[in-house]
């Protein structure tokens, strides 16, 4: 799965081998992101909920991947919703950018696929939102969580699913 762990690493060893004179130090270097993302992922694969499931498109490429969560409990027990998740590239600074790709009647999900999910937000009052020590794992759970303990009907980002909630469970 992590292929370029084993890339960064065969890099590091090439670099090692090398004299110093002559050496293209700038064509080898990797992003503070990329390797953030080798432990993150790896992290994640450990932690993963079992009604999650990560895939990656292109497994050279940690920064896109997508997330499938399969609630087994709750309003949203047996279904089956997709996520697409982007890593920016001044990550850990910055969240990840994250969409719903399944339409779905949810309070903290627009139709759009917009997320209303605190630890996604860059800037936060009361301090819940996105910090540099916060990991890809912590994404994951908290997406997984919108679907059980975090479904928030008090203050929605689709306003008509919150009130139709409301009106008829």
């Amino acid at each position: 799965m992590l292929t370029l762990a084993s890339k960064l690493k065969r890099e590091e060893g090439v670099r090692a081998g090398r004299t110093s004179a002559g050496s293209n130090e700038a064509s080898h270097r990797v992003s503070i992101r990329d390797r953030l993302l080798i432990k993150d992922v790896s992290e994640l694969e450990a932690n993963l909920p079992n009604t999650c499931k990560v895939t990656f498109p292109d497994e050279n490429k940690l920064c896109h991947f997508q997330l499938a969560v399969s609630p087994d409990e709750g309003y949203y027990l047996g279904g089956k919703f997709q996520f697409e998740i982007e890593v920016p590239e001044a990550y850990n600074m910055v969240p990840p950018r994250v969409k719903c790709l399944t339409r779905i009647w949810h309070p903290n999900i627009a139709e759009t696929g917009e997320i209303c999910l605190s630890l996604l937000r860059e800037h936060s009052i009361d301090g819940t939102g996105w910090a540099p020590t916060r990991t890809l794992k912590d994404v994951v759970w908290g997406l997984n969580s919108l679907f059980t303990d975090l479904l928030n009907f008090d203050d929605p980002l689709n306003i008509e699913a919150a009130e139709h909630h409301l009106r008829d469970k």
